[in-house]
């Protein structure tokens, strides 16, 4: 049995059950793919073979961040000024960003993968979602296989969104042909994956959820079938719900979009939705008394201008809520680290205009651990403590950067933010990335692989 014994950790955020607490220069002992123990002057019993001390003083070691929402293949679509969606409207933007998606390959959608895991992994991200719903009929049907293949590669834990869109632009969607499947071919596709990845057990590190894309781009059967599916498999479910497509689904169906999931058996603690900006208080009070989560993006909200999603009252209404980066077309990054101190700082420009008080600093790290776990169905992951999942990241606090900062390592990544990647990141019990870099991969041929792969493509 291998592991290691982190020697004199500066700070270790635990969690036993009660909250977030803040043990102060103890040592944290990982076996296998767990935390066996943490406290003062551990040290590995004889029968412990192959336990590496690994000396950490000054660092402040947290639970490895969950990311709930994102696209991977959009990390082949940054930094392109000609596609500003400020001044459009959702519906208009996905209008103009759509047929830039449609002609990715299998090699970008891996690439781009790879890409995406890369940054989160560096930026102490080590379980993530990934919502993909980009299926070009060129590109073939095994684009998820090869995430999963990427995942493995980084030693990432990963969680399959098998998403889909059916309805043609013809009927009012804004999706190109290349992109469309039918019902039966979306719901065929999930239950191979399903069958072929999802594992339930403890320390999972592959698992699919059923997740069409939005219910503007969908037929109603695509989400009756959705449910039925995730259901009968146990799996979760997940879509895009509340970023300004609420008029578009009342003037087809007569009701906004909470209420239409909801008669469609589309909600539940089984089920989180993306974004959820638009969604008024009494939407918010349906969603926390049947239990359906909320992935938070922050970033994506600075570029849409209008709503700033309503925290404070997700919190007071006891609405569960993770974090997620979202796409690269609406955030440029893959950095979650980044999004905590951004959904903080979002909260607190509009503070003075809201019914509830901005959470403490602490919540949105919550969100991004604990929170995110609870959104994915997991007991195992998102906090620290003896038997759970050994997901973790280290930074070492003796730095300029922190001078000030180090009395309360709870509230610093929201207030202050972490502007560098981590001096240690390790998922399942397994040291990925270490003092910039990964391990057993050539970073620089990761880079020029993806930088080839995206060549191929004419935007």
């Amino acid at each position: 049995m291998s592991g290691y014994l982190l020697k004199n950790c500066e700070a270790v955020v635990l969690d036993e059950g009660a909250g977030p607490q803040v043990h102060r220069n103890i040592d944290l002992l990982i076996v296998g793919p767990a935390i066996v123990a943490a406290g003062p002057d551990l040290e590995a019993t004889h029968s412990m073979d192959g336990i590496a001390t690994v000396k950490a003083d000054g660092w402040f070691v947290y639970p490895g961040l969950v990311n709930t929402h994102h696209h991977f293949f959009q990390t082949f679509v940054r930094n392109r000024a000609d596609l500003d969606w400020t001044k459009l409207s959702v519906i208009e933007w996905l209008d103009r960003i759509y047929p830039v998606f449609s002609r990715l390959t299998e090699e970008c959608f891996y690439h781009s993968s790879v890409t995406a895991m890369s940054e989160l992994i560096k930026h102490g991200c080590t379980t993530t979602f990934d919502h993909q719903y980009c299926f070009p009929r060129h590109a073939g049907k095994r684009i998820i296989d090869r995430q999963f293949e990427a995942a493995e590669l980084l030693g990432m834990r990963f969680h399959a969104g098998r998403g889909g869109n059916t309805l043609p632009k013809s009927e009012g969607s804004t999706i190109p042909d290349e992109m469309l499947e039918t019902t039966d071919e979306f719901i065929a596709d999930c239950a191979r994956l399903i069958d072929s990845y999802h594992d339930g057990s403890q320390f999972s590190m592959r698992q699919v959820a059923v997740a069409p894309c939005q219910p503007v781009n969908c037929y109603r059967e695509t989400f009756v079938e959705s449910v039925a599916l995730a259901r009968d498999r146990g799996v979760l479910m997940h879509t895009h719900v509340g970023e300004g497509e609420s008029p578009v689904i009342e003037a087809r169906h007569g009701m906004r979009t909470v209420d239409y999931c909801a008669e469609l058996g589309f909600a539940g603690p089984d089920a989180f939705y993306a974004h959820c900006w638009e969604l008024a208080h009494d939407e918010l009070s349906k969603m926390a008394a049947d239990g359906t989560g909320v992935s938070h993006c922050p970033e994506p909200v600075y570029l849409v201008g209008a709503e700033i999603t309503d925290i404070p009252a997700m919190s007071a209404l006891g609405v569960r809520v993770g974090l997620g980066c979202d796409g690269a077309a609406s955030n440029d990054n893959s950095n979650l680290m980044h999004c905590v101190h951004s959904a903080y700082m979002l909260q607190c420009l509009v503070a003075s205009t809201r019914q509830h008080p901005v959470p403490e600093p602490v919540e949105f790290f919550c969100q991004a651990t604990s929170g995110g776990a609870s959104l994915l169905g997991r007991n195992d992951i998102g906090r620290l403590a003896p038997g759970m999942a050994a997901d973790l990241f280290a930074i070492d606090t003796r730095r300029m950067d922190y001078v000030g900062t180090r009395h309360d390592p709870l509230s610093l990544l929201a207030k202050v933010g972490i502007g560098m990647p981590t001096d240690l990141t390790m998922i399942n019990g397994r040291i990925v990335w270490s003092q910039g870099e990964f391990t057993g991969l050539d970073e620089a041929k990761l880079f020029a692989d993806a930088e080839a792969a995206l060549a191929t493509v004419e935007f």
